[in-house]
């Protein structure tokens, strides 16, 4: 374990340039002290790397050296086919480099690592498109592309709300929400997030940006989900459910579930908090009678009331008016 440590530690140091003792021991989930052994223990071992003290400081390996040590093992190489997701690829037009690129990558790896990846090929597949895979249409998504890799200003004009709005943009990168694609890009100063579905045109400019150096995609994209989640309605709600109907409950996707009880009887209860009144009752119907809503009185007479519709809906004399 410590060897294989050292070696990403190594790495991390030759990839990334500069690192804080804190950073790497995020990064390796092991102490700040133990990078300090790890770091004494390259030294040791004729690796040369140094640190530099102050605000600014970290550890680095000497300008121009670089390691061979890059050899990968078969569940790495594993984890980059697991990781494949061929619908995404496929958007931005990439499947076949990515093949491609596997294959070599496969080519350059002993007999025995290229018939355990092959073992993983036919044993696990993940297809990140879900059973619900987006049919939006993305004329403008490899323009969007062409002008994040090239860092070229973008001017486009897209739907917002009932209107329409035209934006000279600065790109910054591409995020897939499931199949869902997102432009982040830098617009009148501020990062904004831009769905590619609702792009009308797209023109690429000639003129380049300098892209910020600070920016971090992914970090932007968690701190906007947060932002987002933070921002939704919020309906509170108790009820009881019953017992083999509470997982699937659980994995609602506009449902939060807050203080379950002990199971009484095949019913537990659970503080629950739903978007909105209307959601709620959407969400709960389709439970039927598995759940009851104990709090608050207009959830429960909300369900009712459209139960009595669905009633009179079905009723003999409704059906023959149909």
């Amino acid at each position: 374990m410590r060897a294989d440590r050292l070696l990403s530690l190594l790495l991390l140091l030759q990839n990334q340039g500069k690192m804080s003792s804190r950073e790497l021991a995020e990064k390796l989930e092991v102490s700040e002290r133990t990078i300090f052994r790890d770091m004494e223990a390259l030294s040791a071992a004729g690796i040369p790397v140094y640190a530099e003290r102050g605000s600014g400081g970290g550890w680095s390996l000497t300008e121009g050296y670089r390691t061979r040590l890059t050899g990968m093992k078969a569940e790495e190489i594993a984890t980059l086919l697991i990781a494949n997701d061929s619908a995404l690829l496929s958007d931005l037009g990439m499947s076949s480099e990515y093949d491609s690129a596997f294959q070599k990558l496969l080519a350059a790896s002993p007999a025995s690592m290229r018939h355990e990846t092959e073992r993983v090929r036919q044993r696990i597949h993940i297809d990140g498109a879900g059973w619900h895979r987006s049919a939006e249409q993305l004329p403008h998504l490899p323009l969007v592309q062409e002008a994040v890799w090239e860092e070229r200003k973008l001017r486009i004009r897209y739907r917002r709300d009932d209107r329409i709005a035209e934006r000279l943009i600065h790109p910054l990168g591409l995020v897939a929400k499931g199949s869902i694609w997102y432009a982040v890009a830098e617009a009148e100063g501020e990062l904004r997030t831009y769905r590619i579905s609702r792009l009308l045109d797209a023109e690429l400019s000639e003129e380049h940006f300098t892209r910020p150096a600070s920016f971090d995609l992914a970090g932007y994209w968690e701190q906007s989900l947060k932002e987002f989640t933070a921002k939704l309605p919020r309906y509170p709600a108790k009820i009881k459910i019953r017992e083999p109907e509470f997982h699937r409950f659980s994995r609602e996707r506009f449902v939060k579930v807050r203080n379950l009880s002990e199971a009484v009887n095949g019913w537990v209860e659970a503080d629950t908090e739903f978007n909105t009144l209307e959601s709620a009752i959407g969400i709960l119907l389709g439970y039927g009678s598995s759940v009851y809503v104990l709090a608050p009185e207009e959830l429960r007479l909300g369900l009712i009331a459209v139960t009595r519709e669905i009633l009179e809906l079905y009723d003999n004399k409704a059906n023959k008016e149909l």
